[in-house]
């Protein structure tokens, strides 16, 4: 079978339950991507075709790894990482000074926001052919940029997200030297209404948040227009690059 225009023929998603994952899952299928791979800690949503669900946890890499086995016979051509926390389970949100840091807290996001998606892009990317396009990407932070930090705060945050954009980065220039058509990038999304920023819409100016469905919209358009010179780069749901 063929790719459908300039739509990956085959996709995952890891985080396909929350918000912004179970939205490009619709649009993807919507666009005529065959098959998808949507993974999410239950393995449950979406259901039907073209989705072949899976479960994960970012925090345990035997899953990582079994799922990656799952898709080997028929790898994914874009991978999109849609799973992060702002805010744990327990209601701890990010810390608006030094002075609020908790190392078991830093830990836990890290683990979520960094280290998992690294350990998706190390068992993923094997798959990935040598001389045919593929795209592998994380969902990121304008607030993971450390030139264009102007308030701190959000300590634990912000370092996440910029430590994930470094190990883009790293993988990035790797893979480039074999892989030559293919593309890892970070992805900025914006404020979209989710259960990620929920406790944080109160006083937005208005149009800055943003509805799921645009926001999946805005995410695959930008992947489209990527190409192999843009690998190891972060941008946000316009098509601007981030700066580092």
């Amino acid at each position: 079978m063929q790719k459908v225009g300039n739509w990956p023929r085959t996709a995952a998603v890891f985080g396909s339950s929350g918000g912004i994952g179970r939205a490009l899952c619709a649009k993807l299928a919507e666009n005529g991507t065959q098959r998808i791979y949507a993974g999410s800690r239950a393995g449950v949503t979406p259901e039907g075709d073209p989705y072949r669900t899976f479960a994960f946890d970012l925090s345990n890499e035997d899953s990582i790894e079994a799922s990656a086995q799952m898709m080997r016979d028929d790898p994914p051509e874009w991978v999109i990482v849609a799973s992060g926390v702002l805010t744990l389970p327990d209601g701890t949100g990010p810390e608006r000074t030094y002075k609020r840091l908790d190392p078991v807290v830093m830990a836990e996001v890290l683990a979520i926001n960094t280290i998992g998606p690294a350990i998706v892009a190390k068992h993923i990317l094997p798959l990935m052919p040598r001389d045919e396009r593929f795209m592998f990407a994380a969902l990121s932070a304008r607030v993971g940029s450390i030139s264009d930090n102007g308030l701190g705060g959000w300590h634990s945050y912000r370092a996440s997200k910029a430590a994930l954009n470094m190990l883009l980065k790293n993988v990035a220039i790797e893979m480039g030297r074999t892989h030559k058509e293919g593309v890892v990038v970070g992805l900025h999304p914006g404020t979209v209404d989710s259960e990620l920023s929920a406790p944080f819409q109160k006083g937005l100016p208005d149009g800055q948040l943003t509805e799921p469905d645009a926001a999946a919209d805005n995410l695959l358009g930008v992947l489209k227009r990527l190409g192999p010179d843009d690998s190891g780069k972060v941008f946000d749901f316009a098509g601007i690059e981030v700066p580092a």
